[in-house]
């Protein structure tokens, strides 16, 4: 009987687990709307418990809308109940079934510093003053917010004031902060690189400013078809441009600012993988040359691991008010635990050593990568700086059109991006196969691996 294992419970605990076993039963179909139920005397002896045992739980799930009785009735199941679904999905972004998946955005999530970070948790567990488990100041902990000051000062060449710093749920959040912030101040536009990130489109569009798209040149972004967008915000990632790899030149930053100060505008930089540039010291970030006219975004995605949710946003003084009370009605604050944990973690100099193994982990990926390509894609091309977690790899005209390379090389399970899925305006199927490979999640050995299996299934 299903009730049985509920009053074998211990004594002090047998009402609430009878209680729990009949509700249970309603909610997953087991006794079905309009079933009558035993009465309160007969299931007491059935079950070898007390009668009021049971004429409380029949009263309290009565109470809910579980069961429904009447005068001399009897008690019945209700009809309210609807069965629960019978397990919860799992909606989190993964390929099914690659052989080989070259899908960028993900790091290496096996680096994460588990001993490192625990011992971080542990310790603000002990040491963390009571009040500070209450609601937090929404910009984030003011020890975090000083430690995020003093690393992007070092790491990244901003200007950054503590009071300026909000600590946010990735650049996700950040994102949709700022598109509030523009909206509010009376901007329903905003330019987009072309080709970019689809999660910038999606962001902004969810906070009433639509999206445009603005494309690219060498340089960076192009400035005459930036004029004539008639857009006074503009998102960039200059210091490694997602996806096409191209570093914004120094001249171009420059006219990008003298743009951004001519139309009173913002430019709302994503330091995309500003940490790891390999072939030299990474550029400082654009926000550094005018911190009135730029909006600073980045988080630990790529160094510690995106399910942290933990990324930080400096705003202009103009848009400050806007973006901090936009973060207290949306979530109250980021959690205090994790803020406290990251801020020990920054303290200590684990964060440095982190993103000192991750450089070292990722240059050899993407030199493994690069091999892989010149053995099995002779003639191969791979362009923008030796940077990030990815690169644009443009292969010979031979294993083209671009369509027909793509599904070759999903039936041989392999998952790629080309770089046509990045850009707003998109072609008919292109002779030429231009790819964007991530590597950053996988080992050397499955990089080879994967390139060979491309390769053999392409040709």
């Amino acid at each position: 009987m299903l009730l049985l294992p509920a009053v074998s419970a211990p004594a002090r605990a047998r009402g609430r687990s009878l209680q729990a076993a009949l509700r249970e039963a309603v909610r997953s179909g087991r006794l079905a709307a309009g079933t009558r139920l035993p009465s309160s005397r007969d299931l007491a002896a059935d079950l070898g418990v007390s009668r009021g045992l049971i004429t409380e739980a029949y009263e309290q799930l009565t109470a809910e809308g579980y069961l429904r009785s009447g005068r001399g009735a009897g008690t019945w199941v209700g009809g309210a109940v609807r069965a629960a679904p019978p397990r919860a999905r799992d909606l989190a972004p993964r390929p099914p079934g690659a052989r080989a998946d070259f899908v960028p955005g993900s790091p290496d999530l096996s680096l994460f510093p588990r001993t490192a970070w625990a011992a971080a948790q542990r310790a603000v567990l002990a040491e963390l003053p009571h009040h500070e488990l209450g609601y937090p100041d929404p910009r984030g902990l003011p020890r975090l917010r000083t430690a995020l000051a003093e690393l992007l000062v070092r790491r990244r060449g901003v200007v950054a004031d503590p009071e300026r710093i909000v600590v946010v749920s990735g650049v996700a959040q950040a994102t949709t902060l700022l598109g509030f912030a523009l909206h509010a101040r009376g901007l329903r536009t905003v330019g987009v690189e072309d080709p970019g990130s689809p999660q910038h489109d999606d962001l902004y569009a969810a906070a009433g400013v639509t999206p445009v798209p603005v494309p690219l040149d060498g340089e960076g972004l192009a400035l005459e078809p930036l004029r004539a967008s008639g857009v006074r915000a503009v998102v960039t990632t200059p210091a490694h441009q997602y996806p096409t790899g191209i570093a914004c030149s120094a001249r171009r930053r420059a006219e990008l600012l003298d743009w951004a100060r001519s139309v009173d505008g913002y430019l709302l930089e994503d330091d995309y993988d500003g940490d790891f540039r390999y072939d030299r010291a990474p550029v400082g970030a654009l926000q550094g040359l005018d911190p009135e006219r730029v909006a600073y975004a980045g988080s630990v995605s790529k160094s510690l691991a995106p399910g942290l949710r933990l990324g930080w946003l400096l705003v202009p003084e103009s848009l400050a008010d806007e973006v901090i009370e936009r973060k207290r009605t949306m979530d109250l604050g980021h959690p205090t635990l994790d803020q406290a944990a990251f801020t020990r973690f920054v303290e200590r100099g684990d964060y440095d050593r982190q993103l000192r193994r991750c450089q070292h982990a990722y240059r050899e990926r993407r030199d493994t990568l690069v091999a892989a390509l010149a053995e099995h894609f002779p003639g191969s091309r791979v362009s923008g700086i030796a940077a990030g977690l990815h690169v644009i790899a443009t292969l010979p005209q031979r294993y083209g059109p671009e369509e027909r390379f793509l599904a070759r090389v999903a039936a041989a399970g392999v998952t790629v991006r080309p770089l046509s899925a990045c850009m707003h305006l998109r072609a008919g199927d292109s002779a030429e196969v231009r790819l964007v490979i991530g590597y950053a999640h996988l080992s050397p050995a499955r990089i080879r691996e994967g390139i060979r299996l491309m390769a053999g299934a392409g040709s």
